[in-house]
């Protein structure tokens, strides 16, 4: 089995590149994002860390975690951030591995992992090679306004706290350029993955 990581700034179109690898390929997907989001629900491990450091003001009146009232906390505070990574990423990884090792046994050829954090969090230390998802700055712009209606200002404030493009291309052995049409990054893919496409 391939283990591949994913990466690449906000608006690079991971998601994509992702999507048209599992609608082609034998392949396992996993994003961290998607893992925390399981991992805080009521019941699961992390939930009573979190509500432990953060406070039962950050729950719904369902008892879940609210996702946004606790962004509201961790965003702007990057002590508070360092707390909920501390909590969540030790775990997101554990869980991942232990994935990993399930899909080994029945013979997955592709195991792909997305992870904002996955060159800070040591993913690559597991992965047999690391892509860079690239697209130019103005093209993510673009994109992030039109998909998520952010700002320009919330876009900046984003983009200034992740790696930068050298740093990503420095630590990545694979560069997929993203930033024009699509069929030029499937060819790319094709490329890295071979053409026995499903």
């Amino acid at each position: 089995m391939r283990i591949i990581g994913v990466t690449g700034g906000i608006g690079c179109g991971k998601s994509e590149v992702l999507n048209f690898i599992a609608s082609h390929y034998d392949a396992t997907i996993m994003k961290a994002d998607q893992i925390g989001h399981i991992l805080m629900q009521k019941g699961r491990k992390c939930y009573t860390r979190i509500v432990d450091t953060f406070g039962e003001g950050i729950l719904k009146e369902n008892g879940e975690i609210d996702r946004s009232e606790l962004a509201h906390i961790v965003f702007p505070r990057p002590e508070e951030l360092a707390k909920l990574n501390g909590i969540m990423h030790p775990a997101i990884k554990k869980y991942i591995l232990h994935t990993i090792e399930k899909e080994k046994n029945i013979g997955t050829e592709y195991f792909i992992v997305e992870a904002a954090l996955l060159l800070e969090d040591h993913y690559d230390d597991f992965c047999d090679e690391v892509w860079y998802i690239y697209a130019d700055e103005d093209t993510r712009i673009e994109r992030l306004k039109e998909s998520r209606d952010y700002t320009e200002e919330k876009i900046a404030r984003i983009m200034a706290n992740q790696l930068t493009e050298e740093e990503f291309e420095r630590r990545c052995g694979v560069e997929i350029d993203n930033s024009g049409d699509f069929s030029y990054t499937e060819r790319q893919i094709r490329r890295r993955l071979g053409d026995e496409a499903m």
